[in-house]
């Protein structure tokens, strides 16, 4: 299958940055260095174009009974402005994918999903979508989508637009003018801990809207970010990432996403993930980091005392903040408190391990 390209393709490659096939799209993974990226984004302001990311808009009266049907958390808590973090079950107690449901207004929302997903999400939805009550629109092909994280984002990309970017609350939006172009969401979210804003611009509108960001934020530092950083960045914060931490074969009660598992409403698997959260589960996804030096890998084997496999890591890397090794993996759940002790093997050698509450960084 041939890789697609974001609109602003020629644009990284100008840059320097390198690219990698990452969810079925050529992608930047560095422009510089995955450290000196990930300490922009801590410190100052970066700036990341995720364009590969995939956007739905359902329309209608009918469109909060669907994506209350599909989605585990509860969209009747939105008002227009605001978003929500939430995952669609897969009727199997496990996870279609995680997204991001934003609220037009009563009778539009936007979601956002990952890209890897965006087939799949849009045929798992559609079939719910009952004699096609709702009108379900596929932008995903139409927008490109920046993330400017760091906490200086706000004071960077003020001169864009006459809203005050500080007045904007997390996890809400408007749909304002930015950068001279219409229309254009800013939404306080993203995937860093970092603070910052995620920019929703038409294809068209891209290329004016990178620069004028990379215009107004050369004061303040700011550099693009690629992929590299992303991953270092989300697990310093202990997000999942669907695809490692998260997939249709995990629970989302295991994953720790009970908060989002909202039984106010009904939804596809809430018998048995009601179930699993008054009875408990065998495993948990726990954060850890490492007491001996080494660098937890994706799928490196967790084991306990006497050196028995009772789990793997999800995702794990050198923390550039904390300047050690941290994870995440599947645990049996009596060894998912904090303070227990694991171990992770690296090259037949068993490292030990401590079980840490998240966020990593604070």
């Amino acid at each position: 299958m041939s890789l697609k390209q974001v609109p602003l393709h020629s644009i990284h490659q100008q840059a320097g940055a390198k690219i990698v096939p990452f969810a079925g799209f050529e992608m930047p993974v560095r422009y510089s260095s995955d450290l000196d990226e990930h300490n922009t984004v801590r410190n100052a302001v970066g700036v990341f174009d995720v364009s590969h990311m995939g956007e739905f808009m359902l329309k209608g009266e009918h469109a909060i009974g669907l994506i209350n049907k599909v989605s585990a958390n509860d969209a009747h808590a939105l008002y227009d402005g605001k978003v929500q973090y939430s995952y669609l079950p897969n009727g199997k107690g496990g996870i279609v994918d995680d997204l991001l449901v934003y609220r037009i207004n009563e009778h539009e929302y936007m979601l956002v999903v990952n890209a890897s997903n965006i087939d799949k999400d849009w045929n798992w939805i559609s079939q719910y979508n009952t004699d096609g009550a709702v009108e379900m629109i596929n932008i995903s092909d139409e927008m490109s989508l920046f993330a400017v994280q760091g906490p200086l984002a706000a004071k960077a990309m003020q001169s864009l637009t006459e809203e005050n970017l500080d007045a904007i609350g997390y996890y809400t939006f408007v749909k304002t003018n930015f950068a001279g172009c219409a229309n254009v969401i800013v939404s306080a979210t993203g995937y860093t801990g970092a603070g910052g804003f995620e920019i929703y611009v038409s294809n068209h509108q891209a290329e004016a809207v990178w620069n004028a960001i990379m215009e107004a934020g050369a004061p303040y530092g700011i550099k693009p970010i690629g992929l590299g950083a992303r991953d270092t960045l989300r697990l310093e914060m202990g997000y999942n990432l669907y695809g490692n931490d998260i997939t249709d074969e995990t629970s989302p009660i295991e994953a720790g996403l009970g908060w989002v598992t909202k039984f106010t409403h009904d939804f596809i698997d809430a018998d048995v993930l009601k179930q699993q959260k008054e009875q408990g589960v065998p495993r948990k996804l726990a954060g850890f980091t490492m007491i001996d030096r080494g660098i937890p890998r994706g799928h490196y084997e967790i084991a306990d005392a006497d050196g028995n496999t009772i789990g793997e890591v999800t995702s794990g890397t050198q923390s550039p903040t904390l300047g050690k090794g941290i994870g995440l993996g599947y645990v049996p759940t009596a060894l998912s408190k904090p303070g227990s002790t694991i171990y992770i093997k690296v090259r037949d050698k068993l490292l030990q391990a401590e079980v840490v509450k998240l966020p990593f960084v604070r």
